[in-house]
């Protein structure tokens, strides 16, 4: 797939880009805490007053970025024990915490429910093991929330999650018959509904259907089944864009949705939760690398970088590229593959559009503050790792 030099997706200038490349080498990421910071008030100066953001850690879990977000009184979508440990690090309160994932092994279980934060129950089997350490800690009860696969609501590409069968949450086909067990659990008491809208949804439209079907489940299981509900998790999926051709997800018509939607169901009088990741932090993120050789092979232009795959694993995941700028370049532009330098026909990050490259250029990678150096393979072939760079702000 073949992508356009994208400046205004790319949080540095050209100035600043080579400053930071002189002062801290290269391969190195640059991370601007005041561009997060701008983007989760923006967010929040769209959703309704019962909307609270929690941040999904996978997205990038770096100490400077929780630390900023934790400041700023966000929640926190967690996935792993790590991300838990991070947290406690910072001394963020157990109600601004939810804990997450498809396998949670009973460790996790068990430092969840002594933490106290409100964990999003898979299914059955993790409500099972939910109560027996509730009754083993001596507690009386353990709200939590439950995680629903609403039906006819897939996701676009399956490597960002997976369409139809999943090993996501209880079907809602399923719900009713699992209902009578779940309310007959003596600790274990099902306060909110977890739902997950999609990925990089950059549609507000398929956003606001997919999260009108999860009230429409939290409605029937209150009638039929007297639930109570305190919340109801949206879940992540909150879009950005990789390319000058895409459209950003329009964040007015978003909340304007949402508002409606909380009118429409007036019954609920609890909160809504989103836990975008990706949309607060891609922006922040910069990545520096410079050319070390570039070559024509059989017609295709290359340019071989000092960093790939083990840096930047998502293009080869996905097939679509970080936007890219050659830094002082100019000129008439080429399709370049850009080529890392492990010992595979896999590392690759792209083919994209740049003026003529030579041995030394430096290359910015942009939206990369989002599944960049998290997502990255830094094991493999034992190339060094990237350096991470964060600063508050800097000047042109």
């Amino acid at each position: 797939m073949t992508t356009s030099t994208c400046p205004e997706l790319i949080a540095l200038d050209d100035r600043q880009c080579v400053r930071m490349a002189e002062e801290h080498g290269t391969p190195c990421f640059v991370y601007r805490s005041e561009v997060a910071s701008t983007q989760l008030r923006r967010l929040r100066a769209a959703l309704p007053g019962r909307a609270r953001v929690a941040y999904a850690v996978k997205a990038n879990p770096h100490p400077t970025l929780l630390r900023t977000f934790a400041r700023a009184g966000t929640s926190f979508d967690c996935a792993s024990l790590g991300e838990l440990d991070r947290l406690a690090q910072l001394a963020v309160p157990a109600e601004r915490i939810f804990f997450a994932g498809p396998g949670k092994r009973d460790l996790e279980i068990a430092q969840a429910v002594e933490r106290g934060v409100r964990i999003q129950a898979e299914g059955l089997e993790d409500l099972i093991r939910i109560d027996a350490e509730a009754s083993r800690l001596g507690l009386a009860e353990v709200a939590v929330n439950l995680r629903v696969q609403p039906l006819g609501v897939e996701e676009k590409e399956a490597i960002l999650g997976g369409s139809g069968p999943t090993a996501f949450g209880i079907d809602e086909e399923d719900l009713d018959g699992a209902m009578s067990r779940i309310l007959q659990f003596p600790r274990v008491r099902v306060r909110g509904l977890h739902g997950f809208a999609a990925s990089n949804e950059r549609d507000v439209g398929r956003l606001l259907a997919s999260h009108r079907r999860l009230f429409q489940i939290a409605h029937r299981l209150q009638l039929h089944w007297g639930l109570p509900l305190e919340q109801i998790d949206l879940g992540g999926g909150l879009g950005v864009t990789y390319s000058p051709h895409e459209s950003p997800l329009d964040l007015e018509t978003l909340g304007q949705g949402l508002a409606r939607l909380l009118e429409d169901n007036s019954w609920f009088e609890g909160e809504l939760i989103l836990e975008p990741g990706r949309f607060l932090a891609a922006h922040c993120g910069v990545y520096l690398v410079r050319v070390i050789r570039t070559k024509t092979s059989r017609g295709e232009r290359f340019a071989v970088l000092e960093g790939g795959i083990h840096h930047l694993l998502r293009p080869a995941l996905t097939g679509q590229p970080f936007p890219v700028r050659s830094v002082g370049r100019a000129g008439a532009i080429h399709p370049t593959t850009l080529a890392g330098p492990l010992c595979t026909g896999l590392d690759r990050l792209g083919r994209v559009d740049l003026p003529q490259l030579s041995p030394g250029d430096l290359l910015a990678f942009g939206m990369v503050g989002a599944y960049g150096a998290t997502e990255a393979m830094v094991h493999f072939l034992d190339h060094p790792p990237a350096k991470e760079v964060w600063v508050d702000s800097l000047t042109p």
